[in-house]
This record gives structure tokens, C-alpha cells and sequence, in this order.
């Protein structure tokens, strides 16, 4: 079938499967082209099938020549209908895998849930016998308590007060103003239920509990801080509790890894281009225009080229890992320079939909939120039929 993107608000609902195979053949490219990584042997990844999930597992399999498994959620392609983005990009990453000879295979369910914890548990004693990285990049708007079963929702809200800033429609390029109401009790409860630390903990315990982390084992959640302009809807606001609550929840795991000598971090990576980021109001004009900056100061960075630096520069080096004065990872450096940020509040003054065109990169944000479906992308003919029956070849069932 001949495949376009299907727009509806910031979701698209077609995925591209040549579109998202080049995609990660790409990313797999440009980690070798940066040359090997002293890193972990054996991977799990929670979160493994889009965004710095993603990036991480290439990173770990392409740099270092790891053995991974990766945990997502996605929905699986059916004639005419084509899968999403995560499980055509996981069968390329497992095909691109297995043809040099890496062991990868794949869990396709609901990390929060017992289930999904104990198969993947189950796999590893099976298979890699221990692990010695877990990355966390789980991103979901829903948690089912595995206790309590209690279905909760995240939401992006201020806290304490209504806010109201522009914001702009990445499909037309209209700047507007946009008041979001603030969050209850509730809401930021439920958020920091579906994006806080405690089900990243859960991992840790299960796996700690069966013995299946290695002596020096390194776990690793990401997180994100940005600046003063997006504070009020992000860092200071319900996502933001959350973060801060993934963010402790580091210390915590770290105490329980020192009988084996692990490590907990969070990495604190820069604003990029997400479904998630898409949905938040604000996100996208800050990123527009900071991405207009990096790339004319030569300092833009996409996923692959974060991750890649994050395992290169800080988590092995051979040294002591690098972390801020809260003991976070700050892979976000060159965004928050005083230069960068100085310059983008200076253009959001100036930011509207007559001027965004000069000032800032909408045509970048768009090309790149096309890409995580597998469109815009170099050397794929959109013109040409697609199967859309894609297998994930390590998918254990």
C-alpha cells in the first residue's frame, strides 16, 4: 500500500515501515561512525522503541556490541492498517541486530503491569543470565497500578495559578496565546503515579530480588529541566513534581545497588522534538526557536547524538561519572547554555506568526516530528507501495 502521514491534532496515525527502518539504519550509522564505546555487555531497556529509549538501545548494541532486550508497547500492524512508529522501528533495530550477529530480542506489553516484569525476568535468566545496564524510558500518558489496579491519567498543568503564554500550531505556524487552568490535588497525584520513580523502582526490586543485575550494575531513567520560560506548564508544574519524584527516586535505588556496587542516575537530556513534547502548549515555539539557534552555533543535538554522548562522555569514560550539584547527569548543557537561553528569550519576545518564519526552525520541528512516523526521511521513495506487515523477529511471546 502506498503510506502518507494521517494527521489528527498532534498525533499521526500512519507510520511509514521503510520510512522508520531508514530512520534507525541512520541512527545505527552514525554510532559506529563515533566509534566504539567501553560500555554494558548485556541490556535491558524499558522503553526500548522510540526516543531515547531507542537511541540507547542502538547506543548500547552499536557502541559496545551489547546483547539487549527491550520492553515497549506498541500496537502490531494488521493488513491495510499499518503498525505504530515503535514496532517497525524495533524490527529494523532487530534486524540490523541479528545480521551482525547481536543477540536482541523484544517484550511487547505493558511494562507497569506483573506480567511484563515477570516474562522479562523469566527471559533474562534465560538468555543473558544478568544485566548490567537498565535504562528506564518508559512515556505514557496512562499507569494501571499493578497493586491497586487503579487506572491513573497524567496531565500537563500548571500549579497554584492559571498560566497563559504563546504557543504555536506546528501544522499551520500559528502563534496564539494559550491559558491552561492549574492542576488539582489529584492531578499532580496521578501524574507522578503514571511518570514518577516508583515503577522504575518496581524494575529494580524485581530484578535485584532474582539476582539478574551484574556486580557494578548501572541503571539509568531520563528526565528533563529546561528553562525559566517553560517552567510554570513543565519543570513547576505536574510533570515536574513527577520529575522531581524520578529524580529521588534515584538516591533510593542507588542505596539499594551498593551491596553490588551499582550506580543510579537520571539524565537530564535537551528539548527535542517527541509525541509527548508535541502535546505540551509552549514546548513547541521553545523548541522552534532554540533549534533555530543550536544549529546556527553548530551545537544541535538529536537523540542519537545525545545518547551517544551520554554513554561516550559520561557514563563510561573509565572515570567517575559527572553529575550536577543534585546528582543528576546533565547531558542538557549545551541547551542551557547562558547564550543559548539569553538568545531564545530574546526571540520569544519577538515570536509571532508573521515572524516565527525568520526567527525560528517550524519547518526543523515539523520535519522532525514527520520523522518519529518514518516520514520526511532521506532515500525512501514515499511514492513506492510498502509492506505494512512487519514481523519483529526476536519477539518473544
Amino acid at each position: 500500500m502506498i503510506i502518507e502521514p494521517r494527521m489528527r491534532g498532534f498525533i499521526c496515525l500512519t507510520a511509514h515501515p521503510d520510512g522508520c527502518a531508514q530512520n534507525v539504519k541512520n541512527q545505527i550509522e552514525y554510532v559506529k561512525s563515533k566509534g566504539a564505546i567501553s560500555g554494558p555487555k548485556k541490556v535491558l531497556v524499558i522503553g526500548a522503541s522510540t526516543g531515547f529509549g531507542l537511541a540507547s538501545r542502538i547506543t548500547a548494541a552499536f557502541g559496545s556490541d551489547a546483547a539487549t532486550i527491550g520492553v515497549f508497547f506498541e500496537k502490531a500492524p494488521s493488513a491495510g492498517k499499518t503498525a505504530s512508529p515503535g514496532w517497525y522501528n524495533s524490527a529494523a533495530f532487530e534486524k540490523e541486530a541479528h545480521a551482525v550477529g547481536l543477540y536482541a530480542k523484544s517484550i511487547n506489553g505493558d511494562a507497569f503491569s506483573k506480567e511484563i516484569k515477570a516474562k522479562t525476568i523469566e527471559l533474562i535468566k534465560a538468555d543473558l543470565g544478568q544485566v548490567d545496564l537498565v535504562i528506564y524510558s518508559l512515556a505514557s500518558p496512562v499507569r494501571k497500578h499493578p497493586d491497586t489496579e487503579v487506572l491513573h491519567r497524567s496531565t500537563l498543568k500548571p500549579i497554584g495559578g492559571t498560566y497563559t503564554n504563546k504557543t504555536v500550531d506546528f501544522h499551520t505556524g500559528n502563534v496564539s496565546e494559550i491559558s491552561i487552568e492549574p492542576a488539582t490535588e489529584e492531578d499532580i497525584a496521578n501524574t507522578v503515579a503514571v511518570m514518577g520513580g516508583e515503577d522504575w523502582a518496581m524494575w529494580i526490586d524485581a530484578l535485584k530480588a532474582e539476582n539478574l543485575l551484574a556486580e557494578g550494575a548501572t541503571t539509568v531513567a531520563y528526565s528533563y529541566i529546561g528553562p525559566k520560560l517553560t517552567e510554570p506548564v513543565y519543570r513547576k508544574g505536574t510533570i515536574g513534581r513527577a520529575k522531581d519524584d524520578l529524580e529521588a527516586t534515584a538516591f533510593t535505588i542507588a542505596d539499594q545497588l551498593k551491596d553490588i556496587n551499582g550506580k543510579a542516575y537520571v539524565s537530564v537530556n535537551k528539548a527535542l522534538v517527541t509525541q509527548a513534547s508535541s502535546a505540551i502548549p509552549v514546548i513547541p515555539l521553545y523548541i522552534s526557536l532554540l533549534y533555530k539557534i543550536m544549529k546556527e552555533e553548530g551545537i544541535h543535538e538529536g537523540t542519537i547524538e545525545q545518547i551517544q554522548r551520554l554513554y561516550a562522555e559520561r557514563l563510561y569514560t573509565g572515570g567517575e561519572v559527572p553529575v550536577d550539584e543534585k546528582g543528576r547527569i546533565r547531558i542538557d548543557d549545551w541547551e542551557m547554555r547562558d547564550d543559548v537561553q539569553t538568545k531564545v528569550a530574546q526571540l520569544w519576545e519577538e515570536a509571532t506568526t508573521e515572524t516565527l518564519p525568520a526567527i525560528g526552525d517550524l519547518q526543523g520541528y515539523r520535519s522532525d516530528f514527520l520523522s518519529l512516523f518514518g516520514f520526511e526521511i532521506d532515500k525512501v521513495d514515499y511514492q513506492k507501495e510498502a509492506n505494512e506487515v512487519v514481523e519483529i523477529e526476536g519477539l518473544v511471546d
